[in-house]
């Protein structure tokens, strides 16, 4: 069993970037760029290492790798994406890893590549990228080629030592459980359950009751073993139930209007456990949007449309257009459920309009997070 955060930093140790892995300060896939960027790395790595896997680590800076981290990201329909553009696309992973000195709400992400023998190419284009290009790498660059990829299988022994050296201890379990239950989350009532024999989760939140109903919010959910952080999120709150084979999280959207706020299942995710030592993650989308009244949502986007044009004029805000702006980001993801397909980009669009009012770009990740699961846009 691979310990991820150790993965990561024997990686970063071994020189700079190569064959075998790169580093990004960030990735971003809400734009045709991003993607095209996305893409054209993981195609030049796939083809790059046949037998072998290859990494991408995201929240490090590319100039003295300094890890400062990047958010959660909890898209697991990222492999969309790749299948999308890609023919021949290797199977990838994505994983968000916590370290010691990032705030809470920052992880590193880590990408993995399986190996794959056939070539990998675009089978559309995207942005600048045009159909039936092929990517591979030169050391620590991305280039295209033209014609057949001359198959590299000189990485193999490398990546399978820098993996060994990475291989997880008791005693980075017991630290990461003591650290876990002791400093990071000793005020939330933290928990843990070992499954197996082997694999140890760790869980926090803040419990909060809603129609008869409790929830857990501001949740952090950990498996030890790995390193790996499986949920995280700062407004949306989840149900959590487990047997002695299976650990189950639901997790629910806060939507509402004129302040009535109601929990719509989202999404449930169970990881089961097996007496081999390994693991598996199903994931089920539960979530059905549910139907305003169009009148009053005209209203609304109208309503959001003229905040934004008085924040890109400089204009200053009343009290009740600040509140409004607090919800923007979840009225304008409600108006998009309901059939106003220009607020998703309109909400995209005021980023950086958003982001110097913390609470408000807060609520801007998490409407983005929901949007990406609801339905992956690779257009």
């Amino acid at each position: 069993m691979i310990n991820k955060r150790l993965l990561i930093k024997n990686l970063l140790a071994h020189n700079d970037e190569s064959s075998f892995y790169d580093k990004k300060r960030q990735l971003n896939l809400h734009s045709r760029e991003g993607k095209a960027k996305f893409l054209k790395h993981i195609c030049a790595l796939s083809n790059s290492n046949p037998t072998n896997n290859s990494y991408i680590v995201v929240g490090v800076e590319d100039e003295n790798n300094t890890i400062v981290g990047d958010d959660f990201f909890d898209d697991s329909r990222i492999q969309n994406l790749v299948n999308a553009f890609l023919e021949n696309p290797p199977r990838i992973q994505y994983e968000n890893v916590p370290f010691p000195n990032l705030p809470k709400d920052k992880v590193i992400g880590l990408v993995t590549i399986k190996p794959k023998s056939n070539t990998s190419y675009f089978k559309k284009g995207i942005y600048t990228i045009v159909a039936n290009s092929v990517f591979i790498r030169r050391g620590s660059n991305t280039v295209p080629i033209e014609g057949e990829v001359e198959k590299n299988y000189q990485n193999t022994e490398t990546v399978i030592g820098i993996e060994n050296n990475s291989r997880n201890s008791i005693a980075y379990t017991l630290d990461g459980v003591f650290d876990f239950m002791n400093f990071r989350h000793k005020d939330m009532a933290p928990k843990y359950k070992v499954f197996k024999e082997l694999f140890v989760i760790c869980w926090a939140g803040i419990i909060k009751k809603s129609r008869d109903k409790t929830y857990l919010s501001r949740v952090d959910i950990e498996l030890i073993n790995e390193q790996i952080k499986l949920f995280y999120s700062a407004q949306d709150v989840v149900e959590i139930t487990f047997d002695d084979d299976t650990f189950t999280i639901i997790e629910y959207v806060p939507l509402g209007l004129n302040d009535k706020t109601s929990y719509y299942p989202l999404e449930q995710q169970t990881i089961r456990f097996q007496d081999n030592g390994y693991y598996t993650i199903d994931r089920n989308f539960l979530f059905q949007p549910p139907e305003f009244n169009k009148k009053m949502l005209f209203h609304i986007y109208n309503s959001n449309c003229f905040l934004l044009q008085k924040l890109e004029k400089g204009m200053g805000l009343s009290p009740r257009e600040f509140k409004d702006l607090e919800n923007l980001p979840s009225t304008f993801m409600i108006c998009y459920l309901n059939g106003f397909d220009d607020a998703k980009q309109k909400l995209i669009a005021a980023k950086p309009l958003l982001k110097p009012f913390a609470s408000v770009y807060l609520s801007f990740k998490e409407a983005l997070r929901i949007l990406r699961k609801m339905k992956y846009d690779v257009q």
